[in-house]
C-alpha cells in the first residue's frame, strides 16, 4: 500500500509538471511568432541578415513549440521522434542561413545599425524571458532539451545582434552584420546535431514490440 500512495504521488507531480510544461509553450509560443513578425519586417527594411536569421529563428522555435505541445504527455518514442524532426529542421536553418549569409556578403550592403539595435535588443529581451520560464524544465528527454536549447541559442544569437549593430555603427561596413549571421549558423548547426544524437540514443532504448505467443502463426 505505500508504494501505490508512493505511486500515485509521483503520477500526481508528473501531471502538474506536465501542465506547468504546456503552460510555458504556450507563452513561449506567442512570444516566438509575435517576434518573428517585427523582425521579419525590421529585417527586410533595415537590410540585415542577421535579423533576417533571428526572424526565421523565432518562426522554427515557435513551430518546435507547437510540435512539443502536439507530443507532450505521449510515449517516449514519440517524443524522441518529434525531437529528432526538430533537430533536423535546426541542422536545415543552420546551412539556410549559411548560404544566405555568404550571398549577401557578395552584395556589399550596410545594414541600418539603428534598427538593428532596437529590434536586437526587444528580440534579446523575449528571449530571456522564454529562457527564464523553460530553465526548470532544461533536463528530461531529448524533447524538453530540445526547447531549452533553442531559447539558449536565441538568447546568445540576440546579444550577438546587438553586438553586429554596434559594429555597423562603429566601422561603417556590413562585415559585423555578416559575421553575426556566420555564428547564428555555426550554432544552428550545433544544436541541431546535439538533439538528434540524444534523439538517437532514446530511440535505440526503446523496447521493440514483441509478437504475441498465443498469436495464430500463418
Amino acid at each position: 500500500m505505500a508504494g501505490g500512495c508512493c505511486s500515485g504521488s509521483q503520477d500526481d507531480t508528473d501531471k502538474l509538471s506536465d501542465a506547468a510544461w504546456r503552460r510555458v509553450l504556450w507563452i513561449a509560443l506567442a512570444i516566438n511568432a509575435v517576434m518573428f513578425g517585427v523582425e521579419i519586417v525590421a529585417g527586410v527594411t533595415a537590410g540585415s541578415a542577421s535579423l533576417k536569421a533571428d526572424a526565421l529563428d523565432f518562426l522554427g522555435d515557435a513551430a518546435n513549440y507547437a510540435i512539443s505541445l502536439g507530443v507532450a504527455g505521449m510515449a517516449l518514442a514519440w517524443r524522441a521522434r518529434a525531437a529528432m524532426v526538430k533537430g533536423v529542421s535546426i541542422l536545415l536553418f543552420g546551412l539556410w542561413v549559411l548560404g544566405s549569409t555568404i550571398w549577401m556578403a557578395t552584395q556589399g550592403l550596410v545594414p541600418a545599425a539603428e534598427t538593428m539595435g532596437i529590434v536586437g535588443m526587444i528580440a534579446l529581451v523575449a528571449n530571456l524571458a522564454c529562457a527564464a520560464m523553460l530553465w526548470r524544465h532544461r533536463a528530461g528527454d531529448a524533447n524538453r532539451r530540445s526547447v531549452w536549447i533553442c531559447s539558449r541559442n536565441d538568447a546568445i544569437g540576440n546579444i550577438a545582434v546587438v553586438a553586429a549593430a554596434l559594429g555597423v555603427f562603429g566601422t561603417g561596413t556590413g562585415w559585423p552584420d555578416i559575421m553575426v549571421a556566420a555564428i547564428m549558423a555555426g550554432l544552428a548547426l550545433s544544436g541541431g546535431w546535439q538533439i538528434i544524437r540524444q534523439a538517437r540514443g532514446e530511440l535505440r532504448r526503446v523496447p521493440i514490440p514483441r509478437r504475441s505467443e498465443s498469436a495464430p502463426l500463418h
